[in-house]
């Protein structure tokens, strides 16, 4: 049996999701939209598959697949509605919005999911080499969820269950896990260069640093792994080492203070979360 497969968005998730589905067997890619033309027709050469259109010219397909900025999602699948295209799966793949940010498509019939890969699309060649075991977080209506989650496990990603009125939470622990890492570790890398670090080696410590993190945080869990002078309860440090980071850069003084707030917090009680107001940085 063959699975007739529309997208909309050719931006990094769209490329690479293309790349994974043109190579798919019983997967027939029909139309390839993007907000230009020129940017469907250039992805179209790129994948060797599928056919390049503008979004009002788009046919019937199966599953509808929607990697557009989460700004545009509600218009998209509202332009579609409009159109009275044949009801089918409509799923985007948003970190944040739920299903029902495409509720126009549902009063046409229309069965919704959202399914988000957690991975970095940097760069879609990589991705797609990338994307096999990939977990993929999957919520909306029942009948979608089941097609879609078998278009992606069928790609290689393991698929689990998201609580759709929690996607923001969701995604906000993926924000934190990856982009919130990446800018610390930007810090770091400015800390180490105004502490006249040389930078060949600084790179070598983050990398380091952060592979033996990862593997600490893995066999111990978050409150296991935690070292350092806030895990210590190591005050005078904290508090002198805050008062250094915030002459030089105060945004980070900041964060440090917070963050070593919530080490201690981490450490003693197993959890950052506190419902005592007097809870004050070390």
């Amino acid at each position: 049996m063959t699975t007739s497969v529309n997208l909309i968005g050719t931006g990094r998730v769209g490329r690479t999701l293309l790349r994974l589905l043109a190579g798919q067997e019983g997967i027939l890619l029909g139309q390839i939209a993007s907000r230009r033309v020129e940017d469907a027709q250039r992805t179209v050469a790129e994948i060797g598959a599928g056919m390049a259109c503008d979004i009002s010219e788009m046919e019937a397909a199966d599953i509808w697949i929607l990697t557009v900025p989460d700004t545009s999602i509600a218009e998209v699948a509202r332009d579609i509605a409009r159109r009275g295209t044949a009801p089918a799966v409509a799923v985007h793949c948003s970190g944040y919005h739920g299903a029902d940010v495409m509720a126009t498509l549902r009063a046409k019939g229309w069965s919704l999911a959202s399914a988000h890969p957690m991975l970095s699309f940097a760069d879609p060649e990589v991705s797609a080499a990338r994307f096999p075991g990939t977990w993929v977080g999957v919520e909306g209506d029942a009948a979608a969820v089941q097609v879609v989650a078998g278009l992606f496990e069928g790609l290689g990603a393991r698929t689990f269950p998201i609580q759709s009125d929690a996607k923001a939470l969701y995604h906000a622990a993926a924000v934190v896990t990856n982009n919130f890492t990446t800018v610390l570790q930007g810090i770091a890398l400015e800390a180490w260069e105004a502490a006249g670090v040389p930078d060949d080696v600084a790179r070598s410590l983050n990398a380091s640093l952060l592979k033996s993190t990862l593997e600490n945080i893995e066999a111990l869990g978050p409150a296991g792994a935690l070292t350092g002078p806030a895990a210590r309860g190591d005050a005078d440090v904290v508090n002198a080492q805050g008062q250094r980071v915030a002459e030089w850069h105060p945004e980070a003084g900041e964060l440090y203070r917070l963050l070593s707030r919530l080490a201690v917090r981490l450490k003693t009680s197993g959890t950052t979360r506190s419902d005592r107001p007097e809870d004050s940085p070390p």
